[in-house]
């Protein structure tokens, strides 16, 4: 089943996000690409959740866009699985692809031993000037098999330059990444400041799951600031195909 994932502030927008019918809530301090919050929100997240009886909904969180330190990354992915996520999304910025794998299999490895059943979900970046260091399209199903994560999120790395994902890519290149995910049983994630408009043709290149923040958001002068709202989720949550 494809999967809208909706970033949230906290448990109030969390709940917003479950009641307008989003699958995943994904807790972020959206001031960066990915975002990352405090352990103490995710658990707060989590714990909302489950007192409101969304004991399903799964939890996702990052550690960051770039990881600057081996041990500091492996404990910052095991901090927030132990705060509450269920999806541990790691940034790779800036690494090439040797780099990537070296870190990024530690940090699978480190979050596997403590809790198996947990996601780990590199993030890499289409940007222009992200695809210096490492190329998503050809590189990243490579990347994801070599290290044994559950899946590859490819997202946008600067969200303050008015482009999003398909302003970098086309969306025969996001099909093609699906189906390479799936051949061998991966997910295949996507943000980078999609809109409702692209949310129909993104779904039918058979992508697993959808991130999404600002086009959740009322929108007020804020952008990725304004506070989501369940009654846009649900038009949003509308556009998966049945």
């Amino acid at each position: 089943m494809q999967k809208l994932l909706i970033s949230v502030r906290g448990p109030r927008e969390a709940l917003q996000a479950v009641k307008g019918g989003a699958h995943i809530a994904d807790a972020e301090y959206p001031a960066s690409a990915l975002g990352t919050p405090y352990p103490l929100n995710i658990f707060s997240i989590r714990d909302g959740l489950d007192k409101a009886g969304h004991k399903n909904i799964i939890v996702s969180t990052n550690i960051g866009e770039k990881q600057f330190d081996r041990a500091t990354a492996c404990q910052a992915a095991l901090g927030v699985a132990t705060a509450g996520a269920d999806v541990i999304k790691c940034g790779l910025a800036e690494l090439p692809f040797e780099t990537a794998a070296y870190l990024g299999g530690i940090i699978v490895r480190t979050v596997k031993k403590f809790y198996p059943e947990k996601m780990v979900v590199p993030a890499v970046f289409v940007d222009d000037d992200m695809q210096k260091f490492f190329k998503p399209f050809s590189e990243g199903i490579k990347l994801c098999r070599l290290i044994g994560a559950d899946g590859l999120l490819i997202d946008t790395f600067n969200k303050n330059v008015g482009k999003g994902l398909l302003d970098y890519c086309e969306l025969k290149d996001i099909s093609k990444f699906a189906s390479e995910c799936h051949r061998y049983k991966k997910e295949a994630w996507l943000a980078g400041s999609i809109t409702e408009k692209e949310l129909p043709n993104l779904w039918k290149t058979g992508v697993d799951v959808i991130c999404i923040r600002g086009a959740a958001c009322e929108q007020k002068g804020n952008g990725r600031f304004g506070e989501v709202s369940s009654r846009i989720i649900t038009k949003l949550y509308k556009t998966i195909p049945k």
